[in-house]
């Protein structure tokens, strides 16, 4: 028992030994919940508490149709199909040796210094058998964390490019430090992975923070395996948070059956919200050479941008656009285009230091999708004109096919509904990879 005394003002036992109350919280299992201890799910990756509104980077499902979020490279004999009773794709492969689909995000989500990035993805598994790789996180081919399972054996698994080639850290399910999900572990669970799985990893990156991964089992997040990095390695433990979500199936030898890996849902979060802060730039057309539009009701491609093919992780995002219609007593009809096949382009760089490169050039556009869409009225008396903000933050970004190596561009397009008509648009963008 402490005692008080008065000659010091301070709690004192005999031999001049201090004694305090300590209040400690803790998750069911025990675990203590704090800043300097990983093992709280109460808390996100850089110790702070779970209590601030997440922003939402990307999230996928999939209720009529393959949803277009997802690239898709896959081997001959090889299928992927939507499942419309399950909701979900279902990726098929027969017995041939080396059969392999692959799919990822065509879109990089940005991790942002000193915020706690979490991922979540859904998924069933082919029950292992010999033969059979699957793999299911956050990744691309040269840096990630992914779960794996090959033939029988499940590992989590960090993949990094710091070396110069990419190199792969694997775990196995009996040496995750957390909890290893046998059974015997801090929640006495045991993982099923023939089972639909919820699986969950979370990063502190600053180059040299710690990636938490686990699986989410009766509603509560079950920490297994953490790979810490601070203090331990002398550089960086990946080139880069900003990655891709993807899944892969592949035989790596001849297999006995046929298998099915089901892709359900995914989502990337940024804890405490994302603030922008990239390098703005802007690029429009010449004030003294308008853009034609010859054909009436045709439309044109005004201004278009890309990342360039060597930088297809970057992450660039347009945050507005202005069009000016040019003419007496016309109308003009505007789109924002993503993807499509340009006619005659002439793509430029948009500086050595930038991940853009843009056009100006092109007389057509096909095969596009429609991102927003509107009109200008132009008069003898007055020209309407549009200057737009786009506060949506990543639906506005720049994609890719990283399988194929191909930028998808984003266009301003517009059509006059006089033969003749011309219009000036400009676009501005904002490059968070520097």
């Amino acid at each position: 028992m402490a005692q008080w005394r008065t000659d010091s003002y301070e709690f004192k036992q005999p031999h001049n030994v201090h004694l305090y109350e300590m209040m400690m919280l803790a998750d069911i299992y025990g675990n203590p919940i704090n800043g300097s201890n990983f093992t709280g799910q109460a808390v996100d990756a850089f110790g702070r508490a779970r209590m601030s509104t997440p922003l939402t980077l990307f999230d996928s499902s999939h209720r009529y149709k393959d949803n277009g979020l997802w690239s898709t490279s896959n081997t001959a004999t090889t299928t992927y199909s939507f499942s419309a009773n399950e909701g979900l794709i279902n990726l098929n492969l027969d017995t041939t040796a080396n059969a392999e689909i692959i799919r990822e995000t065509n879109k990089v989500f940005p991790y942002q210094p000193g915020k706690s990035l979490q991922i979540l993805n859904t998924f069933v598994f082919n029950p292992a058998k010999s033969n059979l790789r699957q793999r299911a996180g956050y990744f691309g081919k040269d840096n990630g964390i992914y779960l794996e399972l090959d033939g029988t054996n499940l590992y989590l698994v960090e993949r990094s490019l710091v070396t110069g080639s990419p190199t792969e850290t694997r775990v196995s399910q009996t040496n995750w430090n957390c909890d290893n999900l046998l059974g015997n572990g801090p929640s006495r669970k045991t993982l099923d992975i023939t089972k639909a799985q919820i699986m969950f990893i979370d990063i502190e990156w600053l180059g040299v923070g710690s990636v938490r991964c686990g699986f989410v089992i009766d509603g509560v997040f079950i920490q297994c395996h953490v790979f810490h990095h601070a203090n331990v390695l002398a550089s960086t433990y990946i080139t880069t948070a900003s990655l891709p979500l993807r899944i892969e199936i592949k035989n790596t030898n001849t297999t006995g059956s046929n298998s099915v890996f089901k892709q359900i849902c995914s989502s990337v979060i940024s804890e405490g919200g994302y603030e922008l802060r990239g390098a703005q730039s802007s690029i429009g057309t010449p004030i003294t050479t308008p853009k034609d539009m010859p054909t009436a009701g045709t439309f044109i491609p005004v201004v278009s941008l890309r990342l360039k093919s060597d930088r297809l992780d970057a992450i660039v995002i347009l945050t507005a656009i202005s069009l000016l219609g040019l003419g007496n007593n016309t109308r003009i009809e505007w789109r924002v285009a993503r993807g499509g096949t340009l006619t005659s382009p002439n793509w430029t760089s948009a500086g050595s230091d930038s991940a853009v490169e843009y056009d100006l050039s092109a007389t057509g556009i096909s095969g596009y999708s429609v991102l927003a869409n509107g009109y200008l009225g132009v008069t003898n008396q007055a020209t309407q004109s549009l200057d737009i903000l786009k506060e949506a933050l990543f639906k506005f970004q720049l994609t890719r096919n990283s399988l194929t190596s191909t930028p998808e561009s984003i266009s301003i397009i517009a059509a006059g509904a006089s033969n003749g008509d011309d219009v000036l648009a400009s676009m501005d963008w904002e490059e968070v990879t520097r």
